[in-house]
């Protein structure tokens, strides 16, 4: 059998094994394993298992990974989300859908120390969600505001997509958390004037919360202290080529730990809750990334990813012509699967074409991240959609997509500005 008919075969039975609901991570070990095994033959196959897997475990640069994951699960315990929106709220909540914006505000906050979209969904829709149903906000505004601010934890970093993709690509994962922090603030803006244009054209529709004093202002203010100083430390340091990225999670991680203990809001209980949850977090995500490792060497010996290149660039449709169809293959799959599986199961591939077509890595990586993004809020799947669902049981999945789609058309707009300005990506990182 050729070794086109095996790599068609090896990716039927990948999506075979995901539409049955096996873990990703071991329906791409599997494939993988045994496609190469068949091309070759086992023992090898076998030893490359076993290899990799202690390769991966061991590679100081992976620590990224769980460290951010530690240094989100300090910061979500300790409160700061809580505090950010108090903040938010105190200084626009007085405006007509001053909450929404309160809500994006300090979602975009609270993303620059967890880094996790997921984690923001679900946290702000127990935060954010109560009040803004308090003040009469409609059920789909509420749920959708929340839904497209969780997604900003993947774009504003630290970023454990874009470290994943970092080590993937063997790009400087500093420079591709410093690329994120301007089309992280376009993001936060843009949302903003979402809301206050949906204000605007229906003036019934988002009512405005009573005005905040002077004083609870400066009040709320002395709560953000500690989430700007650890922001500050940790983007700082990279930025100013203090740390590498790994020693960054470090430090970020040591930082909300101290802050949490020094305020008194992390018990010794909740301490090892968050060292649980970040170990059960870390296992899924080194799972997927193993199983990722291991199916590359079947991509590897079918030579997929120069296939898949000769192909694309034979089309005659040029390098943003190709680019487009790559973009619209992330939407696609955005819909169905989930955003780190997405970027672990297709850079391999893609990644040898972008650099042959001589786009910038690091753009590139910007660009997936917020191509990705949008997968977490359309439909069928949006996990951030899933996530607000299993915190509110009460709502209905189909009023949350309602509440979605304005945000979702200002995705779509923001994704074509940063293809058509890549400077926003790389002005910072060329400066570090």
């Amino acid at each position: 059998m050729s070794t086109d008919a095996v790599a068609v075969i090896g990716f039927v039975s990948l999506f075979t094994l995901m539409l049955l609901r096996v873990p990703i991570g071991m329906a791409l070990g599997l494939v993988g394993v045994t496609g190469f095994g068949y091309l070759t033959s086992m023992s090898p196959a076998l030893k490359i298992v076993g290899h990799t897997t202690m390769r991966t475990v061991t590679d100081f640069n992976y620590a990224v990974v769980p460290l951010f994951l530690l240094m989100g699960s300090f910061a979500t315990t300790s409160g700061m989300s809580r505090e950010l929106f108090r903040a938010a709220n105190a200084f626009i909540g007085h405006l007509r859908g001053g909450l929404g914006i309160a809500t994006i505000l300090a979602c975009g906050g609270f993303s620059a120390i967890c880094g996790s979209s997921v984690a923001t969904a679900a946290t702000f829709s127990r935060v954010a969600y109560p009040e803004m149903r308090r003040f009469n906000y409609p059920e789909s505004f509420s749920a959708g505001v929340i839904a497209a601010g969780g997604t900003l934890g993947i774009m504003i970093p630290p970023s454990t997509v874009l470290a994943i993709y970092g080590i993937i690509t063997e790009q400087d994962i500093g420079k591709l958390f410093i690329a994120g922090v301007i089309p992280g603030i376009l993001a936060v803006l843009m949302y903003v004037a979402t809301v206050s244009v949906i204000g605007w054209t229906r003036p019934g529709f988002l009512p405005s919360g009573p005005r905040s004093s002077w004083g609870e202002r400066v009040e709320s203010i002395k709560g953000v202290w500690a989430t700007l100083l650890l922001f500050a430390f940790v983007i700082g340091g990279l930025y100013g080529g203090m740390f590498t990225a790994t020693e960054a999670a470090g430090a970020g991680a040591g930082g909300a730990f101290i802050i949490g203990v020094a305020r008194r809001r992390l018990s010794g209980k909740q301490i090892l809750q968050c060292l649980l949850e970040t170990t059960r977090t870390t296992a899924a995500v080194f799972t997927i990334l193993i199983g990722a490792l291991l199916f590359g060497y079947f991509l590897t010996i079918t030579q997929t990813p120069q296939k898949v290149t000769a192909f694309l660039t034979g089309l005659g449709i040029g390098n943003y012509g190709v680019l487009t169809l790559i973009l619209i293959m992330y939407l696609l799959l955005g819909c169905l699967m989930d955003a780190l599986a997405i970027v672990i199961l297709t850079v391999p591939i893609i990644f040898p074409l972008i650099k042959e077509m001589g786009f910038d890595p690091i753009w590139f990586g910007i660009i997936i991240v917020m191509t990705v993004e949008l997968g977490l809020i359309h439909p069928p799947v949006g996990m951030n959609i899933f996530v607000i669902k299993s915190v509110l049981e009460d709502i209905k999945i189909s009023t949350i997509f309602i509440g979605v789609i304005p945000f979702i058309i200002t995705d779509l707009i923001r994704l074509v500005i940063l293809v058509l300005f890549p400077a926003l990506a790389t002005w910072l990182p060329s400066h570090m």
